[in-house]
Protein backbone atom coordinates (compact mmCIF):
# COMPACT_ATOMS: atom_id res chain seq x y z
CA UNK A 1 0.00 0.00 0.00
CA UNK A 2 0.99 3.42 -0.66
CA UNK A 3 -0.60 5.77 2.02
CA UNK A 4 -0.10 9.39 1.02
CA UNK A 5 0.30 8.75 -2.61
CA UNK A 6 -3.16 10.62 -3.69
CA UNK A 7 -1.55 13.36 -1.18
CA UNK A 8 1.50 13.70 -3.45
CA UNK A 9 -0.03 13.16 -6.60
CA UNK A 10 -2.72 16.29 -5.83
CA UNK A 11 -2.37 19.48 -7.90
CA UNK A 12 -3.47 21.95 -4.92
CA UNK A 13 -1.39 20.06 -2.06
CA UNK A 14 1.69 19.94 -4.58
CA UNK A 15 1.45 23.59 -5.13
CA UNK A 16 1.24 24.24 -1.68
CA UNK A 17 4.32 22.06 -0.91
CA UNK A 18 6.03 23.95 -3.91
CA UNK A 19 5.43 27.73 -2.69
CA UNK A 20 6.35 26.60 1.08
CA UNK A 21 9.71 25.34 0.10
CA UNK A 22 10.25 28.38 -2.02
CA UNK A 23 9.48 30.18 1.48
CA UNK A 24 11.54 28.26 3.55
CA UNK A 25 14.47 29.49 0.76
CA UNK A 26 14.11 32.98 1.10
CA UNK A 27 11.88 33.88 -1.79
CA UNK A 28 8.93 36.45 -0.04
CA UNK A 29 8.18 38.90 -2.87
CA UNK A 30 4.85 38.53 -2.97
CA UNK A 31 4.50 39.05 -6.83
CA UNK A 32 7.47 36.37 -7.55
CA UNK A 33 5.61 34.00 -5.54
CA UNK A 34 2.38 34.36 -7.70
CA UNK A 35 4.51 34.53 -10.75
CA UNK A 36 5.98 31.12 -9.71
CA UNK A 37 2.45 29.76 -8.91
CA UNK A 38 1.17 30.64 -11.70
CA UNK A 39 4.23 28.63 -13.99
CA UNK A 40 3.66 25.51 -13.56
CA UNK A 41 7.46 24.00 -13.60
CA UNK A 42 6.24 20.21 -14.81
CA UNK A 43 6.01 21.74 -18.48
CA UNK A 44 8.95 22.17 -18.68
CA UNK A 45 10.76 19.22 -17.10
CA UNK A 46 10.58 16.09 -19.67
CA UNK A 47 11.50 12.32 -19.85
CA UNK A 48 13.21 10.54 -17.12
CA UNK A 49 13.27 14.03 -14.70
CA UNK A 50 9.41 14.52 -15.14
CA UNK A 51 9.01 13.60 -11.61
CA UNK A 52 11.04 15.17 -10.01
CA UNK A 53 9.82 18.42 -11.48
CA UNK A 54 8.44 19.94 -8.10
CA UNK A 55 11.67 19.39 -6.36
CA UNK A 56 14.30 22.10 -5.41
CA UNK A 57 16.64 20.95 -7.26
CA UNK A 58 18.43 21.37 -10.60
CA UNK A 59 17.75 18.98 -13.93
CA UNK A 60 19.34 18.49 -17.04
CA UNK A 61 17.80 19.55 -19.68
CA UNK A 62 18.79 18.73 -23.36
CA UNK A 63 22.08 20.29 -25.35
CA UNK A 64 23.89 19.30 -21.90
CA UNK A 65 22.15 22.47 -19.88
CA UNK A 66 19.99 22.40 -16.98
CA UNK A 67 16.33 23.95 -15.45
CA UNK A 68 17.65 25.95 -12.60
CA UNK A 69 16.37 24.74 -8.96
CA UNK A 70 12.99 26.72 -8.43
CA UNK A 71 14.47 28.65 -5.28
CA UNK A 72 17.38 30.34 -7.45
CA UNK A 73 15.02 31.11 -9.95
CA UNK A 74 12.42 32.84 -7.21
CA UNK A 75 15.64 34.38 -5.23
CA UNK A 76 16.87 36.12 -8.76
CA UNK A 77 14.03 37.34 -9.90
CA UNK A 78 14.06 38.62 -6.58
CA UNK A 79 16.74 40.38 -6.84
CA UNK A 80 15.84 41.46 -10.14
CA UNK A 81 13.07 43.17 -9.04
CA UNK A 82 11.30 44.01 -12.49
CA UNK A 83 8.35 46.17 -12.76
CA UNK A 84 5.50 46.07 -14.80
CA UNK A 85 6.66 48.37 -17.14
CA UNK A 86 9.85 47.12 -17.72
CA UNK A 87 11.56 45.62 -20.70
CA UNK A 88 13.87 42.06 -19.82
CA UNK A 89 16.54 40.69 -21.53
CA UNK A 90 17.21 36.91 -20.55
CA UNK A 91 20.74 35.52 -21.47
CA UNK A 92 20.28 31.33 -21.70
CA UNK A 93 16.75 30.64 -22.73
CA UNK A 94 17.72 26.87 -21.13
CA UNK A 95 13.69 25.22 -20.51
CA UNK A 96 12.32 28.78 -21.01
CA UNK A 97 10.96 28.60 -17.20
CA UNK A 98 12.83 31.64 -16.04
CA UNK A 99 11.10 33.32 -19.25
CA UNK A 100 7.79 32.36 -18.38
CA UNK A 101 8.25 33.43 -14.46
CA UNK A 102 9.62 36.65 -15.95
CA UNK A 103 6.40 37.72 -18.05
CA UNK A 104 4.14 37.69 -15.34
CA UNK A 105 6.04 40.39 -14.13
CA UNK A 106 7.17 42.94 -16.85
CA UNK A 107 5.93 44.15 -19.78
CA UNK A 108 8.22 42.08 -22.25
CA UNK A 109 10.54 40.08 -21.60
CA UNK A 110 13.53 39.36 -24.86
CA UNK A 111 15.67 36.01 -24.08
CA UNK A 112 17.99 34.39 -26.09
CA UNK A 113 20.48 30.91 -26.60
CA UNK A 114 22.99 29.62 -28.49
CA UNK A 115 20.57 26.43 -29.05
CA UNK A 116 18.57 26.21 -31.62
CA UNK A 117 16.82 23.24 -30.03
CA UNK A 118 16.18 24.77 -26.43
CA UNK A 119 14.74 27.77 -28.14
CA UNK A 120 12.13 26.09 -30.29
CA UNK A 121 10.86 24.18 -27.76
CA UNK A 122 10.74 26.85 -25.20
CA UNK A 123 8.73 28.53 -28.01
CA UNK A 124 5.99 25.88 -28.27
CA UNK A 125 5.75 26.35 -24.51
CA UNK A 126 5.42 29.74 -24.30
CA UNK A 127 2.29 29.34 -27.31
CA UNK A 128 0.82 26.91 -25.24
CA UNK A 129 0.33 29.22 -22.34
CA UNK A 130 -0.54 32.18 -24.09
CA UNK A 131 2.62 34.22 -23.24
CA UNK A 132 2.47 36.56 -25.58
CA UNK A 133 4.98 39.45 -24.10
CA UNK A 134 8.22 36.85 -24.44
CA UNK A 135 10.43 36.98 -27.73
CA UNK A 136 12.89 33.96 -27.89
CA UNK A 137 15.54 33.96 -30.45
CA UNK A 138 19.20 31.68 -31.27
CA UNK A 139 21.83 34.41 -30.59
CA UNK A 140 25.25 34.53 -29.27
CA UNK A 141 24.16 35.63 -25.55
CA UNK A 142 27.44 37.37 -24.34
CA UNK A 143 26.80 39.79 -27.02
CA UNK A 144 22.69 40.73 -26.07
CA UNK A 145 20.77 42.06 -28.24
CA UNK A 146 22.45 45.20 -29.57
CA UNK A 147 19.12 46.16 -31.80
CA UNK A 148 16.84 45.77 -28.90
CA UNK A 149 19.05 47.77 -26.01
CA UNK A 150 19.14 49.33 -23.57
CA UNK A 151 17.12 47.27 -21.00
CA UNK A 152 15.76 48.10 -18.01
CA UNK A 153 16.11 44.32 -16.38
CA UNK A 154 19.36 42.10 -17.77
CA UNK A 155 19.13 38.29 -15.93
CA UNK A 156 21.71 36.05 -17.20
CA UNK A 157 21.67 32.44 -16.09
CA UNK A 158 25.13 31.35 -17.02
CA UNK A 159 28.11 31.89 -15.22
CA UNK A 160 31.02 34.70 -16.52
CA UNK A 161 34.37 34.99 -15.23
CA UNK A 162 33.29 39.03 -14.75
CA UNK A 163 30.02 40.65 -15.79
CA UNK A 164 30.14 40.76 -20.08
CA UNK A 165 30.81 44.55 -21.04
CA UNK A 166 28.41 43.98 -23.87
CA UNK A 167 26.06 43.68 -21.74
CA UNK A 168 26.53 46.45 -19.34
CA UNK A 169 26.53 48.48 -21.86
CA UNK A 170 23.00 47.44 -22.62
CA UNK A 171 22.05 48.83 -19.16
CA UNK A 172 19.86 51.77 -18.89
CA UNK A 173 20.78 54.29 -16.20
CA UNK A 174 19.14 52.92 -13.11
CA UNK A 175 19.11 49.29 -14.24
CA UNK A 176 19.73 46.20 -12.83
CA UNK A 177 21.76 43.22 -13.86
CA UNK A 178 21.95 39.79 -12.04
CA UNK A 179 24.69 37.63 -12.83
CA UNK A 180 26.58 34.59 -11.57
CA UNK A 181 30.34 34.87 -11.85
CA UNK A 182 33.65 33.00 -11.41
CA UNK A 183 35.39 29.92 -12.84
CA UNK A 184 32.75 27.50 -14.25
CA UNK A 185 34.26 24.66 -12.37
CA UNK A 186 34.07 26.46 -8.92
CA UNK A 187 31.36 27.96 -7.05
CA UNK A 188 29.94 30.68 -8.19
CA UNK A 189 28.74 34.15 -6.66
CA UNK A 190 25.15 35.20 -7.67
CA UNK A 191 25.86 39.53 -8.15
CA UNK A 192 23.49 42.38 -8.64
CA UNK A 193 25.03 45.11 -10.94
CA UNK A 194 22.73 48.56 -11.04
CA UNK A 195 24.16 50.60 -13.40
CA UNK A 196 24.52 54.51 -12.21
CA UNK A 197 24.93 57.99 -13.52
CA UNK A 198 28.73 57.72 -13.08
CA UNK A 199 29.05 53.71 -13.21
CA UNK A 200 28.42 50.90 -12.17
CA UNK A 201 27.47 49.60 -8.15
CA UNK A 202 27.74 45.52 -7.60
CA UNK A 203 26.59 43.40 -4.78
CA UNK A 204 27.35 40.25 -3.96
CA UNK A 205 24.67 37.85 -3.22
CA UNK A 206 25.28 34.02 -2.83
CA UNK A 207 27.59 31.35 -3.68
CA UNK A 208 25.09 29.43 -6.74
CA UNK A 209 26.56 26.93 -9.58
CA UNK A 210 25.52 27.60 -13.19
CA UNK A 211 26.70 26.10 -16.48
CA UNK A 212 29.19 28.39 -18.25
CA UNK A 213 28.53 31.45 -20.53
CA UNK A 214 29.60 30.31 -24.16
CA UNK A 215 30.21 32.91 -26.78
CA UNK A 216 29.30 32.12 -30.20
CA UNK A 217 26.24 29.29 -31.48
CA UNK A 218 25.44 26.19 -30.74
CA UNK A 219 25.46 23.42 -33.08
CA UNK A 220 22.20 23.17 -35.27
Amino acid sequence: MNEGHDDEDDPAERKMRFLFQLRSRGVTDPRVLAAMERIDRGLFVRGQFADRAYEDTPLPIPCGQTISQPSVVGLMTQSLNPGPRDTVLEIGTGSGYQAAVLSGLCRRVYTVDRHRRLVTEAEAIFRHLGLHNITAQVADGSRGLHDQAPFDRILVTAAAEDPPGPLLAQLKIGGIMVVPVGQSDAVQTLIRVTRTETGYDYDELRQVRFVPLVEGLGPT
